[in-house]
C-alpha cells in the first residue's frame, strides 16, 4: 500500500525524545519493513494551534504540499497518529476529502470534558471533526476505546495494545555487569529509573520517587538508586538526591534509546511513579529487559504492567504503599526474579508489535479496499 502517514502533535524527526516519537516511529517503521511505501507529511507542531495564529500560516504549507504531492500519486489510505483536543488534524481530514483518499486516526482521543472550558473547547471541536470524519479509528488504551463508542460505530473502532520491538530489549548480563562496575554498585539492589527531566510530571515523579527512597533509606533497606536522563530540572533533582539519599544515587545522563537495554540490565528493579501516565514506553522496555516494575495504580500503565505479576501497583501518591512495594522486591530476591521474568514474557506475549501490527496492515488493508 501507499500510505501518507502525519503526526500533528510532534512530527517525526523533532528534537525532544518521548514516548509519542517512538511510537509514531515503530508504525512507520513496521509499515516499511512489510514493503508499504510510506510518505510522511506535514512539518509543523500543531500542539495548541487552535491558541497559535503564527503557525497556521505553516500549516496552510503543509496543505498545500500535501495536496500537490498526493495529487499527482495518490495513495490508498491517509494514516494520521495521535489526534486529540490540544492537536487535532487540520490537515488529513481536508486532503482526504479534496483527494478522495481514505483516512484513518491511529490513537485518536475523545474526551468531552474538554467541551467545557473555553480555551480547550476549539481543539475539541476540531478533534471531534476529524475523528467523525474517518474511515477507522484505532486507539491503543482502553479508557480511549470506551469514549470512542460514545461518538463512533464499534465497526469503525479498533483496539491494539501497545508495545515495543522485544529484541531491542534483551537482557544482556555481562553488559549490565560493567556499568554496575562503573557505579560501583556491588552487590547492593540496584533501583533504575528514567524520565526526562521537563518542569512538569517528570520532574514531579522523579521528586516523589527520591523522597520515598529517603524514607527506604531510613529502614536500613540497601540500595543504589540510578537515574537516567536530562533536562532543565537536572540541578535541583541532584540537590534533593544529595540531601535526601546521599551515596545512594547516581545520574547517569541520557541515554540514546538504542542502547537503553543495557541500562536496564544492569538494575535489580525499575520504579517511576508515572503521575498520569498515559502509556509509559520505559515499563515496556524495562519488563522486556527482565525487570518487575513499581508504579502507580493510574492512567495507561496497568495496560502495560499486570499487577502482582510483572510489578506492582499502588495507589497514587500512597508513600507507605511505594515505599514498601520497592523494599518488598529488594528483600525479596526470589520473588524479584520470578516477577523478571514474568514480565519478560509478558511483553513477548502481549505487547509485541511485530505481532501486534499485524492486525494494524490488516485494518489498513480492509479500509483501502473496501472503505
Amino acid at each position: 500500500m501507499k500510505i501518507a502517514f502525519y503526526a500533528p502533535f510532534k512530527p517525526l524527526g523533532h528534537g525532544t525524545p518521548s514516548g509519542d516519537l517512538v511510537i509514531a516511529g515503530g508504525i512507520v517503521e513496521f509499515l516499511e519493513r512489510r514493503g508499504h511505501d510510506v510518505t510522511v507529511q506535514g512539518r509543523v507542531r500543531a500542539r495548541w494551534i487552535t491558541h497559535r495564529p503564527w503557525l497556521w500560516p505553516g500549516l496552510i504549507r503543509d496543505f498545500v504540499r500535501s495536496v500537490r504531492s498526493l495529487a499527482a500519486s495518490p495513495p490508498d489510505l491517509w494514516l494520521t497518529y495521535h489526534a486529540y483536543y490540544k492537536a487535532p488534524d487540520l490537515l488529513g481530514p481536508w486532503v482526504c476529502r479534496l483527494l478522495g483518499i481514505r483516512y484513518v486516526i491511529f490513537q485518536g482521543i475523545y474526551s468531552t470534558k474538554r467541551r467545557r472550558r473555553l480555551k480547550t473547547l476549539p481543539g475539541f471541536l476540531l478533534n471531534r471533526a476529524s475523528l467523525v470524519r474517518a474511515d477507522h479509528v484505532i486507539t491503543n488504551k482502553l479508557e480511549d476505546l470506551d469514549n470512542l463508542k460514545r461518538l463512533l460505530p464499534e465497526h469503525r473502532l479498533s483496539h491494539i495494545p501497545p508495545g515495543i520491538y522485544p529484541g531491542e530489549f534483551r537482557r544482556n548480563e555481562r553488559e549490565g555487569a560493567a556499568l554496575r562496575g562503573q557505579w560501583g554498585a556491588g552487590p547492593v539492589p540496584v533501583i533504575l529509573t528514567a524520565a526526562m527531566f521537563r518542569n512538569d510530571v517528570k520532574s514531579r515523579g522523579l521528586t516523589w520517587l527520591i523522597q520515598c527512597c529517603a524514607r527506604l533509606a531510613r529502614t536500613d533497606v540497601p540500595f543504589l538508586l540510578v537515574i537516567a536522563g536530562s533536562g532543565p530540572m537536572e540541578k535541583k533533582l541532584r540537590a534533593l538526591a544529595e540531601r535526601c539519599i546521599p551515596g545512594r544515587y547516581r545520574f547517569v545522563g541520557r541515554i540514546e534509546r538504542k542502547e537503553m537495554y543495557r541500562f536496564y540490565s544492569a538494575g535489580d528493579l525499575f520504579a517511576f511513579p508515572g503521575i498520569r501516565e498515559s502509556l509509559g514506553m520505559v515499563f515496556l522496555e524495562a519488563q522486556s529487559c527482565s525487570l518487575p516494575v513499581v508504579a502507580f495504580d493510574n492512567g495507561g500503565i496497568p495496560e502495560v504492567v499486570d499487577n502482582g505479576k510483572t510489578g506492582l501497583l499502588v495507589p497514587m501518591f500512597r508513600e507507605s504503599a511505594f515505599v514498601n512495594a520497592l523494599a518488598r522486591l529488594i528483600r525479596d530476591k526470589g520473588l524479584r526474579s520470578g516477577m523478571g521474568k514474568e514480565a519478560s514474557a509478558y511483553i513477548r506475549q502481549r505487547h509485541d508489535l511485530d505481532r501486534n501490527y499485524l492486525h494494524l496492515e490488516a485494518i489498513l488493508r480492509k479500509v483501502a479496499l473496501n472503505g
